[in-house]
């Protein structure tokens, strides 16, 4: 267990930090998957400007790697392009 009063702080921020990453990452990952299930072309279309965001915002943060999402983006961007 910590013994300063700063790491006693880091950990509760840290966690808070956590739940909120983990949060943000699988409603991410939630939309990309309701995004590959779509059929109808405008309707994905709409939803895969939403989720560039979501992913950029995510690379930004450190959440995920920038080449992931990179990689997230040319894929479901592909995939939307052939619907």
């Amino acid at each position: 267990m910590a013994n300063h009063k700063s790491a006693l702080k880091r950990i509760r921020s840290n966690e808070k930090r956590r739940v909120l990453n983990k949060y943000q990452h699988k409603t991410t990952r939630n939309a990309i998957k309701a995004l590959r299930l779509s059929t109808d072309k405008s309707e994905a279309s709409s939803k895969l400007t939403a989720i560039i965001s979501m992913v950029d915002k995510l690379a930004k943060k450190n959440i995920i790697h920038d080449n992931k999402a990179a990689n997230l983006k040319s894929k479901l961007t592909k995939m939307v392009s052939k619907l």
